[in-house]
């Protein structure tokens, strides 16, 4: 701590470019605690979803319906325990732009196959005798007030009734939530029974499958199994687990991680020039008062450790400001998706702060270089 001051006073010289830097190392770090942190969190929610539970839908495309006459069919594959079924309702709240997330459900069987819901078992009832029953998301709830006992008008322009209205409403029963999971409790549930038979098209059909099995070891193969079944149908199917979905859904964007990989390379990279170049011209500035700190027995060693010191002072304290300031964004940028707020990953910090050491001694390294090679004798006659 001894020589602190030096580093201190050789860092504050031009207190303009000292702080310009800062922001610079900050906004870079603050790109890069954003970005990943972003990845690295929905990569930890998907890691969280198990294997043990498989979805079905069209091979074609999510939207086209399926048959529901294939559940006995999947029922009958060795290590299927479960199956649950799953229409989508295209429906909206007073106006288009309150477009909700409305699914129609076999309600016994969704929740066997959905643990994780946790909803109170005197709702859940209330929902299996009530026809036009509805079970929301807590998410959902919240967002627009809504409560139990609350009747709800929802509009569809799309899956019309069988006497040509447009309106359906539905008499909330229960409110759901998703136990020990980041994913948003933001959905509609409806019966599928009263759904099914006062729609006008589409009848006896559904968009998902979804199979609880045995083994998850056995997901693909099971996978397999299931998609066999109806390979010669006029609707054949295309089976994975839930993590696979979700990750080829995302997939589907383009490749996410190349992208943000990229776009942290180039800043870096960047950012890099821009620090090498300070620290050039801060040490090129003071070649006489390094040359009289020599003649005071400052040795070569030392001298380069202050030079690598000042870095590492102006690099790792504006990275760790930058990661800070990440953290105190993330949560809003999860909650505009609709996701809980989530902290920033310790491995991105940890990886943050190691990426900020790299660049403050890599960006020391040129005038550490001409430090070592200082003669004192030309650097007094300032040549």
């Amino acid at each position: 701590m001894k020589y602190f001051p030096l580093v201190w006073a050789g860092l504050w010289r031009k207190r303009v470019r000292t702080i310009l830097t800062l922001f610079s190392v900050a906004a870079a770090f603050l790109l890069f605690g954003i970005l990943h942190g972003v990845t690295a969190t929905f990569d930890d929610i998907i890691d969280q979803i198990g294997e043990e539970r498989l979805r079905t839908m069209s091979r074609v495309n999510i939207l086209e319906p399926m048959p529901l006459a294939h559940l006995p069919r999947i029922e009958s594959v060795a290590g299927v325990q479960k199956v649950a079924y799953y229409s989508i309702f295209f429906g909206y709240y007073q106006e288009p732009a309150n477009d909700i997330g409305i699914g129609a459900i076999s309600v016994e069987r969704f929740f066997a196959a959905f643990p994780e819901v946790v909803i109170p078992e005197d709702q859940l009832a209330t929902m299996l005798r009530t026809r036009t029953g509805a079970v929301i998301g807590k998410d959902l709830a919240e967002e627009y007030g809504w409560k139990i006992g609350d009747r709800v008008p929802l509009r569809s322009q799309r899956d019309t009734r069988e006497d040509g209205l447009e309106d359906w409403t539905f008499e909330i029963v229960g409110i759901y939530e998703f136990e020990d999971t980041a994913f948003p409790s933001e959905e509609f549930w409806i019966n599928y029974d009263y759904f099914d038979e006062a729609r006008t098209f589409g009848n006896g059909t559904v968009n998902f499958y979804f199979e609880v099995i045995d083994d998850p070891n056995r997901a693909a193969a099971i996978s397999e199994e299931v998609d066999a079944l109806f390979v010669n149908s006029p609707n054949q199917t295309q089976t994975q687990s839930e993590k696979e979905w979700v990750r080829a859904q995302i997939n589907q964007i383009g490749d996410v991680e190349f992208f943000v990989n990229s776009i942290i390379f180039a800043v870096l990279f960047t950012l890099l020039f821009l620090t090498g170049n300070t620290m050039m011209q801060s040490i090129r500035e003071r070649i006489p008062e390094l040359a009289v700190l020599k003649t005071y027995g400052y040795g070569d060693g030392t001298i380069m450790a202050l030079v690598c010191a000042e870095a590492l002072l102006l690099c790792v304290v504006a990275a760790l400001v930058g990661l800070a300031a990440a953290g105190t964004v993330l949560p809003s940028i999860f909650a505009s998706m609709g996701a809980p707020a989530l902290p920033t990953p310790p491995a991105i910090i940890a990886t943050g702060f190691g990426i900020a050491v790299l660049v403050a001694l890599l960006s020391a390294a040129p005038p550490v270089w001409r430090v070592r090679r200082l003669n004192v004798v030309d650097a007094l006659a300032g040549r």
